[in-house]
């Protein structure tokens, strides 16, 4: 009996640390979740500026691009640019497996 009394008395200590005396059932609110951003702003005096080059990034990405010569214009280029990948991939997996053969 003794034994069950000391494997229980860790068990009960922890249980015992970890409750917490907040009510589960209280709905979280604005004013207790964060702060209201008048607060936080009360003390700025400043007016935004605004930034002319803040969208520049996005113009250029959005602007069609004349140069496109450097992609293939028929599915039969591309296929022949594939098969000559695949083929220098092949040559170079041998050369790998040709320099890592041991001599026996």
């Amino acid at each position: 009996m003794k034994k069950f009394a000391l494997a229980l008395a860790p068990l009960t200590f922890a249980l015992a640390a970890c409750g917490d005396t907040d009510d589960a059932s209280t709905a979280a609110e604005a004013d207790t979740v964060e702060m209201p951003a008048d607060e936080a702003m009360a003390d700025v005096t400043e007016a935004p500026a605004a930034d002319p080059t803040a969208n520049a990034a996005v113009d250029a990405a959005a602007t069609p691009q004349a140069e496109v010569s450097a992609t293939p214009t028929t599915a039969q280029e591309a296929g022949a640019n594939a098969a000559d990948v695949a083929a220098r991939a092949q040559a170079a997996a041998a050369a790998a497996e040709q320099a890592t053969e041991q001599p026996q």
